[in-house]
């Protein structure tokens, strides 16, 4: 019978089961370990267990290919003739007609409502059906993110609950987050996930590629700052990784990590770059945290949001009720709440002193 050299820690009591880095629930998170114990995996390598709710799975082999690590062919360390490696052996798909189906009901979305009442009902129809959003039933106005690869292969849909008023995830009594794969429980299906927006990639070639976190901050991005096209790796560690960097090569590409994450993302800026991506990391947050209290986690999305304040809209509103005109003016100019980010955009790749990677 075969065995794996890695694999998740077996149970000997509550020490064994720690704090899940994606839903942040105790108990549930099961390490990685190393049976040949030459090996010392990082926290957040491992498995929640809560499969339907969270979903998080950062593999041994996930870690070694983002770290451009490769095990020493030793008899130590390399793998035994009856020991096998955690490979995935091909990829499944999601039929496409789950998408179709998922899109017939945005005026229930949750985070479609959100979406209106900054952006405006049209606005926010044409960003959902650009980036392939869905709504599920499993939660009353979930919305469903959609990986659509770059030959419009669906590999999975993440599956989060947010508030219609404030745009923020739902995460009480438990944190809604699910996912497609197993929710219509596939038979032996092998998960390779890819980049949210990933599809959007091939439209135009000569846009440099902004990445963020969550998928969200990309879907408003694209809105604000049409200068990039805007993927979301889906978290910190998500689909940002060595597997999935052959599509962005021989683009431009920034990096705009959540505050309190720069210096992970800046690891993974050093390592794109050594797989020949042109590659920048932004510090706008990190520099904007210097004057402002701005909570861990704030993201572009959040700022951007802010800038646009009830006021402002309801000025703008007002005026363009007086003048209809001016609506037209707002999208021909595609003006965004604040210079600043837009200026920091400009100079990514403008700059002459760039950051050290």
């Amino acid at each position: 019978m075969n065995t794996f050299r890695f694999k998740l820690e077996p149970y000997q009591g509550s020490s064994t089961r720690h704090l899940c880095p994606a839903c942040n629930k105790k108990n549930v998170f099961v390490r990685y370990i190393d049976t040949e114990k030459q090996i010392t995996f990082p926290k957040n390598v491992g498995r929640c267990n809560r499969e339907e709710k969270c979903g998080y799975h950062y593999t041994p082999s996930q870690y070694f290919q983002d770290n451009n690590y490769i095990l020493p062919k030793t008899r130590e360390t390399s793998f035994s003739s009856n020991s096998t490696p955690e490979i995935i052996q091909s990829i499944s798909f999601i039929d496409k007609d789950l998408l179709y189906e998922s899109q017939r009901s945005y005026k229930h979305n949750n985070l479609f409502q959100f979406l209106c009442s900054q952006i405006g009902e049209t606005t926010a129809l044409e960003l959902f059906a650009k980036y392939k959003l869905g709504t599920s039933k499993i939660w009353d106005g979930a919305t469903i993110f959609w990986q659509v690869d770059y030959n419009g292969n669906i590999r999975t849909g993440k599956i989060m609950q947010y508030s219609p008023k404030t745009g923020k995830r739902i995460k009480h009594p438990f944190n809604h987050i699910s996912w497609v794969h197993f929710r219509i429980k596939h038979e032996d299906f092998k998960l390779k996930q890819c980049f949210f927006g990933e599809h959007l990639l091939n439209e135009d070639t000569s846009k440099p590629i902004g990445i963020v976190e969550s998928e969200k901050s990309a879907v408003i991005a694209a809105h604000f700052l049409k200068d990039y096209r805007w993927i979301a790796s889906g978290g910190k560690y998500g689909s940002l990784n060595t597997s999935n960097f052959k599509i962005l090569s021989d683009r431009k590409v920034v990096l705009f990590p959540d505050l309190g994450a720069f210096q992970t993302w800046h690891r993974k800026a050093k390592l794109m770059k050594r797989y020949g991506i042109d590659i920048r990391i932004s510090e706008f947050l990190e520099g904007l945290s210097k004057t402002e209290k701005l909570p861990a986690g704030y993201d572009i999305a959040d700022y951007l949001i802010e800038k646009l304040t009830p006021e402002t809209r309801y000025i703008t509103e007002q005026m363009i009720k007086q003048n209809p005109a001016l609506k037209l003016l707002i999208k021909k100019f595609e003006l965004v709440p604040d210079d600043r980010l837009k200026e920091e955009i400009t100079l990514n790749f403008s700059r002459r002193k760039q950051l050290k990677l």
